[in-house]
């Protein structure tokens, strides 16, 4: 079994689709190491820069504070080389007194924390000494070997860095000539000893020394370092160093690194202080001629740091890219792997087609017939809708039909009556008297007219489309036919509202509608019995429609009918269809209106909300 997994691990490996994968791993691969090994070199080359900036900055302020520390003794000779008592007392003048003069050395070198001060006279012998009351005071010592003597009796100033001959103190000895270069009279000494600065370099923590032109080590924060050499030295000038600087045999032992190779900026390794460890070694020039100062600063983890970090960023960079090329490639091959299945699909449903083309044929014909059956049944039910409309229209002609009898017949008695009496004025021969009665017939006749012309109109299918009617004519023509069983009935008429606005609705249908609910209403309250019963009609505008109410003082609807009183065969009526009001609705809907019953604090109020019209 696992040699039959890995077989076919083997065969995924291999397979086309894998191929692009594994140059993508392996390209990443390559380019993650890559991009770590360089960033880390970036990285830590900056970072060893950053450093040099910062050691360079640092041996500058070294300098600085050593520059600040030698201007300050160096005014000392100068001084003391013009003072009047200094000069009597190595002029042989009788005035010149040792001991006060070593007196004044004494109070110059606690002011100014000199290690030493001593006047030489022209021979190199001590005269005067600001230790003059120590055992190892300086005066009578001869300093005639003297590097500093000879080159201040030669030069007029002279500066040397030694060991001291009685204390064996390292220091730096500041010499000055008194007098001219023909007749010198003396020199004056003034010794600097370091350790105060030495201190504070060692405080900080970098630790600092400065090398005369030789490279020797003069001045240092590491004890261990003074005197011994930065680069290599011939024997002559080893000789020379040794005798100079009363030195030993064992100094000038060479640096505990490599300082003859290691430029400023080079990072070295040595131990100061505990465990060997890496510094960035800088070095500046110093105002003394030949001193050089160099600065060791700790590099510390930084170095490491910062390659790591750098390599970190690059490694997450190169997954960042190979995840991209990753989801390129994948969406790549589920766009090819989609193109294959569409096409395989695509094929598969041709064949289905090839084979259910017989069956889609005879189902298309078969929905072809279903169709036209359904547009023949809308087109009947369109024509049932119309036909019911009429009928709706001739049952409420039937139901009005001894209302406008009733009007008819008036007229025709007193045309009779006025024909019969225009006979008598003839018979008399009173023809304007005739003439008269003649004219009322024809007004009554008239009126006959206008009756039997609006029944005609009525009866009619409505032909007309949607457009502006006068809602107050619509009601005139409603009140023509069946007025007549209001007054029979008793009903009293209120009209109200606007006479002027107009609708956008159908005229005929419009006054079938207001007919309807006017009888229903005649209808409602002559079955309740209603005493003083009240029809209303309004028309008024209400936001941006237009209002027709027609109201009574009936007994109203019942509650449990209201929620279904536009629903086919729902009625209030003992004889009623239930479909009076449904047809009614779908009349005002084809307006794009809205039919409703409005709640009413008595009887029943239905409103037609209609468009105004343009």
């Amino acid at each position: 079994m696992f040699a039959h997994g890995l077989h076919r691990l083997g065969e995924r490996v291999s397979s086309r689709s894998a191929r692009p994968w594994i140059a993508l791993v392996c390209g990443w691969a390559i380019i993650a190491v890559l991009g770590m090994a360089a960033a880390g070199e970036i990285a830590r080359q900056d970072a060893r820069a950053d450093l040099a900036r910062q050691a360079d900055a640092a041996a500058a302020l070294h300098a600085a504070v050593l520059r600040s520390e030698l201007e300050k003794h160096r005014s000392l000779p100068v001084v003391l080389s013009q003072d009047p008592e200094v000069v009597a007392l190595l002029s042989g003048v009788a005035s010149g007194d040792a001991d006060l003069v070593s007196a004044k050395l004494e109070t110059v070198a606690n002011q100014t924390r000199a290690a030493a001060i001593y006047v030489l006279d022209r021979n190199g012998v001590a005269r005067a000494a600001s230790n003059w009351r120590q055992p190892t005071s300086f005066v009578g010592s001869d300093y005639a070997f003297r590097p500093y003597f000879r080159g201040a009796v030669q030069e007029g100033e002279a500066e040397f860095f030694a060991l001291g001959t009685v204390s064996g103190r390292p220091g730096l000895y500041l010499a000055r000539r008194i007098g001219s270069a023909a007749a010198p009279v003396g020199v004056v000494v003034v010794k600097v000893e370091f350790d105060a600065l030495e201190a504070d370099w060692r405080s900080s923590g970098e630790p600092a020394y400065v090398t005369d032109s030789r490279g020797v080590v003069l001045v240092t924060s590491v004890p261990e370092w003074r005197f011994r050499r930065s680069r290599t030295l011939t024997p002559a000038e080893r000789e020379a160093i040794l005798a100079d600087q009363t030195l030993s045999g064992q100094a000038l032992a060479p640096l505990p690194f490599d300082s003859e190779t290691a430029g400023a900026g080079r990072v070295v390794r040595t131990a100061v202080g505990g465990p060997a460890s890496d510094w960035i070694l800088s070095q500046t020039e110093t105002d003394t001629p030949g001193w050089t100062l160099h600065l060791l600063d700790p590099i510390g983890g930084t170095i490491v740091a910062n390659v790591w970090s750098a390599r970190a960023v690059a490694g997450l960079l190169a997954t960042l890219l190979a995840v991209g090329a990753g989801v390129v490639l994948r969406r790549r091959q589920q766009a090819m792997a989609k193109a294959v299945a569409e096409e395989q699909a695509r094929a598969e449903l041709e064949r289905r087609i090839d084979d259910r083309t017989k069956e889609l044929r005879a189902a298309n014909g078969k929905l072809s017939r279903e169709m036209d059956e359904r547009r023949r049944a809308e087109a009947s039910r369109e024509v049932l809708r119309e036909e019911l409309v009429q009928a709706n229209k001739l049952a409420t002609l039937g139901q009005i039909a001894a209302g406008v009898a009733h009007e008819i017949n008036q007229p025709v008695a007193a045309i009779r009556t006025h024909a019969d009496t225009a006979n008598a004025y003839l018979d008399r021969d009173d023809p304007e008297a005739a003439r008269r009665s003649l004219g009322r017939v024809a007004e009554l006749t008239g009126r006959i007219g206008v009756i039997t012309d609006e029944l005609r109109a009525f009866s009619r299918k409505s032909t007309q489309g949607v457009s502006a009617v006068s809602p107050a004519a619509a009601i005139d023509g409603a009140l023509l036919l069946i007025g007549g069983r209001l007054r029979e009935g008793g009903v009293e008429l209120v009209r109200t509202g606007d006479a002027e606005l107009k609708v956008q609705a159908e005229p005929i249908r419009l006054e079938q509608v207001v007919v309807n609910l006017v009888q229903n209403a005649f209808e409602a309250m002559t079955e309740a019995g209603t005493s003083d019963p009240t029809l209303t009609i309004d028309v008024a505008k209400k936001g941006r429609r237009i209002e027709i109410v027609v109201g009574d003082n009936g007994p109203g609807v019942d509650a449990a009918v209201a929620a279904n009183l536009f629903t086919p065969f729902v009625t209030t009526k003992s004889a009623g269809l239930g479909l009076g009001l449904v047809i009614c609705r779908d009349i005002v809907a084809g307006f794009g209106g809205e039919l409703s019953l409005r709640p009413a604090p008595t009887g029943a109020q239905f409103v037609i909300s209609l468009k105004p019209a343009a």
